[in-house]
């Protein structure tokens, strides 16, 4: 299957959200949530994630991840992820609770398509100051596509995770996650990169982007938003609708894709010195806003 085949069947299926300019959401991929062992690259990042999705949250955004969330190639389940990072997932339950919560999966938590492995693992948790299992993400839903639909303009914006143009990380991603595992794993915690995934080689990275505009431009520019590659995107009117909302694992900061007012940004959560010398979690504003309106075409 083609990546054009596979991006085709993402968005033919996707799950289909209306939306209209009062709506407000944040995009965020690329989490890689795992152990907080040295090859947790989220841990360095964890409050500065916290801190954002805590302002969305407070502010009445909608949280869309868009793909590898949870880190499922380096390890073997998801208990030791929510152990290590229990703060985030409790406030991630809060937005599943109130219908706030949209879920895409991605190669390195590529498991999540498969609903009953979801049922059984992220339902519930076991507490142990109770000494028994208590709610998480009841009746929670994967998808490998999302398409926002403006009620009055029906443009469409198609949220997916991106590795649909990568034949390696979605074909044979089994065998990606075992070497991950076996080898690369290991390496990462001595600071050699795995060649396989075009977050860490440049000529990967070039080769999915490739794939995925030309996909866009026979798509009638469809406004197309991904994760994957890590490295963020945000295209002018007339250019090719490619939006990347880069991932929450850059080196201390994390970036996302707001979607407010009818119109796209793209942020940036860092640490940042005050006059002081105390540190803050600080929110900045890399490109935008641009109405969304300006993207459409006929």
């Amino acid at each position: 299957m083609s990546s054009k085949s596979r991006l085709d069947r993402a968005y033919k299926e996707a799950k289909t959200l209306l939306f209209d300019n009062s709506s407000k959401f944040i995009l965020f991929s690329d989490c890689h949530r795992g152990d907080n062992s040295f090859a947790d690259d989220f841990a360095n990042n964890r409050n500065i994630y916290f801190h954002a999705l805590k302002h969305y949250y407070t502010e009445g955004f909608q949280y869309c991840e868009l793909g590898d969330g949870d880190e499922l190639w380096e390890n073997l389940s998801f208990d030791s992820i929510l152990n290590a990072h229990k703060n985030v997932y409790m406030l991630v339950k809060q937005f599943h609770e109130q219908k706030r919560l949209h879920m895409i999966w991605g190669n390195h938590d590529m498991i999540y398509r498969n609903p009953s492995y979801v049922e059984k693992h992220l339902s519930t948790y076991f507490d142990p100051k109770i000494g028994e299992d208590v709610e998480l993400f009841c009746n929670i839903q994967y998808h490998e596509g999302i398409v926002l639909k403006h009620s009055e303009t029906n443009q469409e914006l198609f949220l997916t995770h991106g590795h649909q143009a990568d034949w390696w990380n979605y074909t044979f991603w089994r065998w990606s996650r075992f070497l991950v595992r076996v080898l690369w794993k290991p390496l990462n915690v001595m600071g050699i990169a795995d060649p396989t995934s075009p977050a860490k080689n440049y000529k990967e990275l070039i080769k999915v982007e490739r794939r995925t505009k030309k996909w866009i431009a026979e798509n009638n520019n469809l406004i197309t938003i991904v994760g994957h590659t890590h490295r963020p995107r945000f295209p002018q009117p007339g250019d090719i609708a490619f939006f990347n909302d880069g991932s929450c694992v850059h080196p201390r900061s994390i970036t996302g894709i707001e979607i407010e007012n009818g119109a796209i940004s793209l942020i940036k959560w860092s640490i940042a010195t005050k006059e002081d010398g105390t540190l803050q979690i600080k929110r900045t504003l890399l490109e935008g806003p641009q109405k969304l309106i300006d993207y459409k075409t006929e």
